[in-house]
């Protein structure tokens, strides 16, 4: 009986174990993954960002590929944003929803989700931008400005809704919330305040 007992214990510690690693694995060692992506990312679309050029017509980018660099100052985000919000692309960085607008078309709203516990954790403390915070988005085509309108939590259903496009130019950053749970959607709206000259 000590034997059976003395198994089912060290059973249990084994288990105890194995479940802390992969909740350590999902929250620090997923990050690192992240890292390296981003490392390769910004050193890949560095030069075209310091030169930007005219979009052309009917730009297209490949799921997971650099699409732009997002910097919230106020909340010290910088991360290249990847095109696509896929499981892999998501990987990555935050990614570009593909049915969304393009900072350069003019018009329509850009959309972009990022992870919020995993992953280098991208969104992180979206929760705490303001309205009247500035984001910018970063492109080989020049650099887009946004101001902050709202800062908002919808159910995950019907939150598609925030994607719905826009007449004037606008942005809308999603991620999952509360933290560590994907019950609702964080949302976070802006409107384009600045353009490149060109654009």
């Amino acid at each position: 009986m000590r034997s059976v007992i003395r198994a089912f214990g060290f059973g249990c510690l084994m288990v105890a174990a194995g479940l802390a690693g992969y909740v350590t694995w999902l929250l620090w060692g997923t990050g690192l993954e992240t890292a390296r992506a981003q490392d390769q990312l910004r050193t890949s679309v560095a030069p075209a960002f310091e030169r930007p050029t005219p979009p052309r017509a009917r730009e297209r980018y490949l799921p997971g590929e650099a699409y732009a660099a997002i910097v919230i100052p106020s909340i010290d985000i910088d991360f290249i944003v990847v095109e696509g919000t896929d499981y892999v692309s998501l990987k990555k960085g935050p990614g570009h929803y593909r049915d969304s607008a393009d900072p350069w078309d003019g018009t329509g709203r850009v959309g972009i989700a990022g992870h919020r516990t995993t992953y280098l954790h991208p969104f992180l403390n979206l929760d705490r931008v303001l309205a009247g915070d500035t984001i910018e988005l970063i492109t080989k085509h020049g650099t887009y400005i946004y101001e902050v309108d709202r800062n908002f939590v919808l159910p995950e259903a019907g939150s598609g809704v925030v994607l719905d496009q826009t007449k004037r130019p606008t942005l809308v950053l999603t991620t999952c919330h509360p933290k560590y749970s994907s019950r609702e959607r964080l949302i976070v709206t802006a409107s384009l305040v600045e353009a490149p000259a060109a654009a």
